[in-house]
């Protein structure tokens, strides 16, 4: 298997670093060599959070150069934007369909792009863009905070990876009283892609 690289950006509190523990969790339980990196800083104050991870025979660094993430997982949708430049021509991309206003943009500083932007932003580099309504559908569950679960879900189905060890892995990050939920966001995002 050649190399898969996943750059994974939110903002505090999206749970970006729970999907990156549960993304490098999965490649080792796939076979992998796995390695895993964060940036974030100001995260706790809504700050950006990148994480990078990488599966495959053999890997040597954590942290994605630009230009060669294979997969974007962007949990707010300013932040997907932000880092076009990370991946590679035809890379795979899923935007979390929300919005966290900076305050650079709600001082009057900034606009905050438009959707369709966004979609222009990345068509150069690639058409495999997929918009999941992550926060949406944690909501209608009951609990927004589990729309990082949601989005995983939706990339177990693009990448067509097995359901059961996926949530394996997720079933031993989360706490007891939070598994059901927690199923039920993965199956939810397996569903809306």
């Amino acid at each position: 298997m050649k190399t898969r690289k996943f750059l994974l950006t939110g903002v505090g509190g999206q749970g970006t670093i729970l999907a990156s523990n549960v993304l490098a969790e999965l490649g080792i339980a796939l076979g992998y060599d796995t390695k895993k990196a964060e940036v974030h800083g100001m995260s706790q104050r809504g700050g950006s959070v990148v994480s990078h991870v990488s599966w495959g025979e053999q890997v040597f660094s954590p942290v994605i150069p630009d230009g060669e993430a294979d997969i974007l997982i962007s949990f707010e949708k300013l932040e997907a934007i932000r880092f076009v430049g990370g991946i590679q021509p035809d890379a795979i991309v899923l935007i979390n369909d929300y919005e966290i206003i900076p305050i650079t943009v709600s001082s009057g500083g900034g606009e905050y792009p438009s959707n369709e932007e966004i979609k222009s932003a990345f068509a150069p580099v690639t058409e495999n863009v997929y918009w999941v309504k992550g926060v949406a559908i944690a909501e209608e569950l009951g609990n927004a905070k589990v729309a990082n679960v949601v989005l995983l879900g939706a990339l177990s189905n693009i990448l067509e990876i097995d359901a059961k060890t996926w949530l394996d892995v997720i079933v031993a990050r989360v706490p007891p009283k939070f598994v059901e939920l927690n199923r039920k966001a993965f199956q939810a995002g397996r569903e809306a892609v």
